[in-house]
């Protein structure tokens, strides 16, 4: 998505970008990362566009400027959607890739794309996630030719970021207002209201939701600590790991040990790694039906 057809010339030209996103924080939909760039020469006419940061317009104006951006020769810009479930799966695979090196990825991402059209990049404007400094060596160091202003608040400082923020915002709304229940249970609807953990509104459409075998709709990010209320009827999934852990307690002890677990403690994983990594436990799953991971069809 975004502006990416033929090259303008103004692109060969030193360019300025803004980076920004929208929904971090909600647990349902998308969140989405926007950039937008110009000529640094078009620095003083973007100024005059009444950019600002989108969370302080009405969803009206962000409309109306989104769509003065796009019909504007002088700008370029592109978003990357990232996917309730593709951030729900990596912040809780067995090497979880957290919030903000998801974030940061999204950035680099744009980055790269747009140096890929062939624009000649020569600073950037991002709005931070995490510590600024930290941030802006990490991109440097990605991107040595770039000079990178990393702030927090950036949206409000610069007004090329503050167009990436509209840009994200604009997006992510759009994705949530048409967004498609491809599940098809009785009595779904799409009053969830905001999408923060916070709003009523939410709360009650993942109570009505929620499923008490598959959990919630793919709209949820179900890795959201907002989530774990709602799992407590949920039916308990047994794993074969699990069990071999019970019979190995049994086993030493003369008798079949309570779990921590099921008292409310935390339990190490350790001993269920190496069962797993030794071929054991949920692996047996796959081996006692012949199934193998293929890498190519």
């Amino acid at each position: 998505m975004g502006s990416e057809t033929a090259l303008p010339k103004w692109a060969l030209e030193p360019c300025m970008m803004g980076i920004d996103e929208a929904g971090r924080g909600p647990v349902l939909g998308p969140m989405v990362y926007g950039c937008l760039y110009c000529a640094i020469s078009y620095h003083n006419t973007l100024s005059s566009l009444n950019f600002a940061d989108s969370k302080t317009l009405k969803e009206e104006k962000r409309e109306e400027l989104f769509e003065n951006l796009k019909a504007d020769e002088s700008i370029g810009w592109a978003v990357d959607v990232i996917d309730p479930r593709e951030l729900s799966a990596k912040m809780l695979k067995k090497n979880k890739i957290n919030l903000n090196e998801i974030s940061h990825d999204s950035a680099s991402g744009l980055i790269t794309r747009v140096l890929n059209m062939g624009v000649l990049l020569t600073e950037v404007y991002v709005d931070t996630v995490g510590d600024p400094e930290k941030y802006r060596i990490k991109l440097s160091e990605r991107f040595p030719t770039i000079k990178f202003v990393v702030a927090k608040k950036a949206d409000s400082l610069y007004p090329v970021v503050s167009g990436a923020s509209i840009v994200a915002k604009v997006t992510r709304d759009r994705a949530l207002r048409d967004w498609e229940l491809v599940e098809t249970a009785e009595n779904m609807h799409r009053n969830f209201g905001s999408g923060y953990p916070g709003d009523p509104e939410t709360k009650a459409w993942l109570q009505h939701h929620k499923h008490s075998v598959f959990g919630f709709p793919t709209l949820v990010r179900f890795s959201w600590g907002t989530c774990n209320a709602y799992f407590k009827d949920c039916v308990e999934v047994l794993w074969e790991a699990d069990r071999v852990d019970e019979e190995d307690s049994s086993n030493r002890n003369g008798k079949r040990q309570l779990k921590l677990s099921n008292l409310g403690f935390i339990e190490s994983k350790r001993k269920s790694e190496e069962i797993e990594s030794s071929g054991k436990g949920r692996c047996k799953f796959f081996q006692a039906r012949k199934l193998e991971q293929l890498t190519q069809f």
